[in-house]
């Protein structure tokens, strides 16, 4: 199958400590960012509280999934911030694991992002915590686990902890009648050894990196799911999408799996796509089809001109049948739904882009993912640059600087590649040029090449990652440092 350490600062740890001291001489929170402290019995009310504990999804009529949610739910709650005001969110952990909460998309010191190798302390079961952040940038962007899992498929990116974050500037026209949240998820892991084709990015197009002689080595063990759903309902076992003729519906799109890229479709419609992760395009346009990595995000106008019933839904067959939709119904339809196969339609990130980049860069850095098949037994091993995590300060970056950083993508698998607490301007894709689209998340096609600009505009630790939770589990990550 195709799909698929930890550091602690003992700086940023004292400096936690530091802070909860602060905290119980002043009786009261300071104005700054701050993160790890434990409010006790008399602090006030946060904006937001996130309750992680065990959960059971009824993701189709007595079909439960035992996970872990915020809240007694999964997806979490939508939280709505507002751009560069303050807020304060108390994280309990009542589940019997460590756990950290990812700020995905914001622009947050690394104490606070929520990665344990940028230093975020962990929140350990029975614990308390208060976060005081300003949140920033304005955009859809999303909160989540950034637990290790290694062999547990059941920690980290394989439970339901999960959910939206909107965060307004303040000009939003409102230029919808309905604004929906759709996070398409995967359950039921397991480990196969097969070589099995889930990837829906497999569109036809240049393979620059494609090696001349293929590693035909046994491949190792890695994840799949075998059912699925929108939010946490299987297709049909939910309600459905109601809509009214003539409406214009707001979609915010995330692809919360673990382990796969997904592309979707509503037959007779078309996605009007306004944002990639959360970041307004310079260039929206309409497309039939969306396709999503891990950790991505699309916000997407949908105007409601085709009464019925229909399916929106994954594009592949299997997957769909085996939940990966949701039925949207029209006013006074009722009929069965319906679903068109999608072929021909293919998933371009450039039609959104403008015709060239903004200023040149400073610097070229190259980053080479290979795998080794078994090579972390039982396990496939990912490597950048010719070795696995950790990469002792071999991305150091000077503030003020852009970066071009050149993904050559030496693997048979399609990678959502994540790099925490900036945004980053798509310049490339496989030889054709781009510019205007940011972005946190980008998919490197199989065998492809693709470049992206980075403004080094974020001091502290950096994490970047593939977003599928095996591979960077297994070497699939590294970290950049300011100098």
């Amino acid at each position: 199958m195709r799909r698929r350490e930890f550091v602690t600062l003992a700086a940023a740890t004292l400096g936690q400590a530091g802070a909860a001291q602060l905290w119980a001489q002043a009786g009261h929170e300071p104005s700054m960012d701050m993160g790890g402290v434990d409010p006790g019995p008399h602090a006030p009310p946060a904006d937001f509280t996130l309750r992680i504990a065990p959960v059971a999804v009824e993701i189709a009529p007595s079909h439960f999934v035992s996970t872990v949610g915020y809240n007694g739910t999964s997806p979490g709650p939508v939280l709505r911030m507002r751009e560069g005001k303050p807020v304060t969110v108390d994280v309990i952990n009542d589940s019997d694991a460590p756990e950290l909460v990812h700020w995905h998309g914001m622009f947050l010191p690394p104490q606070l992002d929520g990665a344990e190798e940028e230093g975020t302390p962990v929140i350990p079961p029975g614990a308390r915590r208060r976060y005081r952040f300003t949140p920033r940038p304005a955009g859809t962007r999303w909160y989540h686990s950034h637990a290790m899992a290694m062999g547990d498929l059941h920690r980290g990116a394989y439970t339901g902890q999960f959910g939206f974050v909107v965060i307004d500037s303040g000009h939003d026209p409102g230029a919808y009648d309905q604004e929906v949240f759709l996070a398409l998820r995967d359950w039921e892991h397991f480990y196969t050894d097969q070589f099995v084709d889930m990837d829906d990015q497999d569109a036809p197009g240049p393979q620059p990196e494609k090696p001349a002689k293929l590693d035909t080595r046994p491949n190792g063990l890695e994840v799949m799911s075998q059912i699925y759903s929108i939010n946490d309902k299987a297709l049909r076992a939910g309600e459905p999408l109601r809509v009214r003729p003539g409406s214009r519906v707001l979609m915010h799109l995330l692809n919360a799996s673990a382990v796969e890229n997904r592309t979707i479709a509503l037959p007779g419609h078309e996605f009007q796509v306004l944002a990639l992760d959360g970041n307004a395009v310079p260039n929206p346009r309409a497309v039939k089809v969306l396709t999503l990595g891990p950790g991505e995000r699309i916000d997407a106008l949908v105007q409601m001109n085709q009464p019925g019933v229909w399916i929106l839904g994954a594009i592949d067959e299997a997957t769909r049948q085996n939940g990966l939709g949701v039925v949207v119904e029209y006013a006074g339809q009722h009929k069965p739904p319906q679903w068109v196969a999608q072929p021909g339609n293919f998933w371009d990130y450039t039609v959104f882009g403008t015709a060239a980049p903004g200023r040149a860069p400073d610097q070229t850095i190259e980053m080479v993912f290979e795998k080794v098949p078994n090579g972390a037994r039982p396990f496939n091993l990912f490597t950048v640059n010719g070795k696995p995590y950790p990469h002792e300060r071999e991305f150091v970056l000077q503030q003020g600087r852009r970066y071009r950083l050149l993904f050559r993508n030496r693997t048979d698998d399609a990678h959502p590649l994540h790099l925490h607490r900036h945004n980053f301007e798509l310049v490339d894709m496989n030889g054709k040029r781009t510019g205007g689209i940011h972005k946190d998340t980008v998919i490197v096609p199989m065998y492809g090449r693709v470049a992206v600009d980075l403004s080094a505009d974020q001091p502290g630790l950096s994490l970047f990652h593939c977003h599928i939770q095996h591979h960077m589990d297994y070497g699939f990550k590294a970290l950049f440092r300011y100098a």
